[in-house]
């Protein structure tokens, strides 16, 4: 009879148990990080974790619970509802738990409706509970906002390509409790492809290549030509790997930049039939509507945002109209990349000058040190001038006159350039400058 634990999923089987095993994450997890000294010190704050699926969420709480010496409660917020809640929170509250603590890990927090979160918030506040949850959605649009304050959000980013090499190698044939699989040679470009085509996802990475060597039969060697063959039989997610990928990505944002509704339409459509997930689509979109419409036409961030609202109420396919229509109307609404010049323009600024500090004319004046210090002298209140437009340059003085944003005359932004050039040139009078 086969071992028991050759039946559990290899993701599962190669889930880290201890922070030196966790991949990834470098950012949030590097050795001095504020989330690794609070691990390493058990003494974790509410968080909130982000980020794509197979990045690791479920895995650092697990480590968690391995690590603490308070008591560790799992749930899934799609199986669980407020009376189990409302028991947990009462079992955190009996004063041999309240003296040891309880931290409680909530997978996909974002599908627990208004009135469960609520329950939540009484005992986060007091500390009955250390919550930890776990969600691939936006918590601003799937959190309480009293929920979201009350806790650290923590933001978890898709694993690189570099990481999921590294997994690859070490689930094929390093890993005890991997597929221990030496006497298989895997070739570079095969690697390359399943690890494009995983996206971050460590647990996508992890699953085809459990199902892909148990199809070798008595081949060693897993080449493009056997790959291919085995995804005649099951098919991998949509094909990310080489260029065509990141071609097809950039002829459809060259396309709407450029103005051209039809072309923009066939590349999107190709994308689509190609398996590609819409949100990716949409994600670009709504840069697209940041970085080369800007300003120029601020409905077009707008109906991107919306677009995807309605892609995600709708599904598929009603809600790929919302792609079409958002790729027509970003192709043919008017032009400008002045916020992102500016904002580059602001940044150059900043790298140069140092952190200059604030004028005493506009710092608050709040406390009596500050008042003594004559914060807040001088400072004209811009409702009290004509206009309700004072002239002040609020930029530190080794700034004054300095110009970032430069509009553009094109849409609306034509608009903005007009009433900013009457605004300078009251501005200037007054400055001499």
């Amino acid at each position: 009879m086969e071992n028991y634990s050759t039946q559990i999923p290899l993701a599962e089987r190669l889930r880290p148990k201890t922070l030196d095993e966790f991949l990834g994450q470098n950012k949030i997890m590097g050795p001095q990080s504020l989330l690794r000294k609070s691990l390493e010190n058990d003494c974790v704050p509410s968080m909130i974790f982000w980020g794509p699926p197979g990045c690791g969420k479920t895995t650092l709480a697990h480590i968690i619970k391995e690590k603490s010496k308070k008591r560790f409660i799992s749930i899934s917020a799609v199986s669980s509802g407020v009376k189990e809640l409302k028991t947990l929170i009462a079992e955190a509250r009996e004063p041999d738990a309240r003296k040891q603590g309880t931290i409680l890990f909530i997978d996909e927090i974002h599908r627990f409706n208004k009135g469960q979160q609520d329950a939540l918030l009484g005992a986060v506040e007091d500390g009955t509970v250390t919550l930890i949850g776990a969600t691939t959605e936006n918590p601003g649009f799937e959190v309480n906002k009293a929920l979201l304050s009350r806790c650290q959000l923590i933001l978890f980013a898709p694993l690189s390509e570099e990481d999921l090499k590294i997994l690859l190698e070490t689930a094929l044939k390093n890993h005890p409790n991997g597929l221990l699989r030496t006497d298989i040679s895997v070739a570079p470009e095969v690697a390359d492809k399943l690890v494009h085509q995983s996206d971050g996802d460590a647990r996508f990475l992890l699953n085809q290549i459990e199902w892909i060597i148990g199809n070798l039969g008595d081949r060693k060697e897993l080449d493009l030509s056997v790959l291919e063959e085995i995804q005649y039989k099951k098919p991998l997610r949509y094909d990310k790997s080489g260029e065509e990928h990141y071609n097809l990505i950039s002829v459809f944002h060259k396309s709407i930049r450029g103005s051209d509704p039809d072309a923009a339409l066939y590349w999107l459509h190709r994308m689509i039939q190609g398996g590609e997930d819409p949100r990716f689509i949409l994600r670009r979109l709504i840069r697209i509507a940041m970085e080369d419409i800007g300003l120029a036409d601020p409905n077009a961030l707008l109906l991107a945002t919306s677009a995807r609202e309605a892609f995600d109420f709708l599904g598929i396919p009603e809600g790929l109209i919302a792609l079409d229509e958002l790729a027509i109307y970003l192709s043919l609404a008017p032009k400008s990349n002045s916020v992102e010049i500016a904002g580059m323009a602001a940044d150059q600024i900043i790298e140069r000058t140092g952190m200059l500090p604030v004028p005493i004319a506009f710092r608050n004046p709040v406390t009596r040190i500050g008042k003594d210090l004559g914060y807040g002298k001088d400072y004209e209140y811009d409702h009290n001038s004509n206009g309700a437009y004072s002239g002040q340059d609020h930029l530190p003085k080794a700034l004054n006159g300095t110009t970032i944003y430069r509009p553009t005359l094109y849409g609306k932004e034509k608009q903005l350039a007009e009433r900013l050039q009457a605004l300078n040139s009251i501005k200037k009078q007054k400055n001499g400058f």
